[in-house]
């Protein structure tokens, strides 16, 4: 069983790595990071990151907030690790350009919104 206890420090993991990705690519060009295949593996990292703790959310959690794709999030990450050799740099500038920021404002906005002393207590009694 998943932690519920640990679900509001994924959703900070979470931030930390879209964070970092931004922070890195703020100014760079999709040919630049093509190019540049230590920033693209850093950036696939960290996307990993952020595919493996949207992944070990409690299923509570996730049923809570069913807005956010958390499955597809998950699927990314499954998809890095397991077709490391084949990441497609167009599908990971897509998600940089399109996909971190909202995702990253809805993370923000629940955990300003949830009660997490509240949560975590509810969750040690199911």
């Amino acid at each position: 069983m998943r932690e519920a206890i640990r679900d509001r420090e994924r959703l900070l993991h979470i931030i930390n790595a879209i964070d970092t990705i931004l922070d890195r690519v703020e100014g760079m060009t999709f040919e630049a990071l093509k190019a540049d295949r230590i920033v693209f593996g850093g950036i696939a990292y960290y996307t990993m990151i952020i595919g493996e703790a949207s992944y070990k959310l409690t299923r509570n959690f996730i049923e809570k907030h069913p807005d956010i794709p958390w499955q597809s999030i998950a699927d990314m990450r499954h998809h890095i690790v397991h077709g490391y050799y084949q990441i497609d740099v167009r599908i990971l500038w897509n998600v940089i350009q399109n996909d971190l920021r909202p995702l990253k404002s809805e993370i923000e906005k629940i955990i300003a919104e949830t009660n997490w002393k509240e949560w975590e207590q509810a969750s040690k009694t199911e």
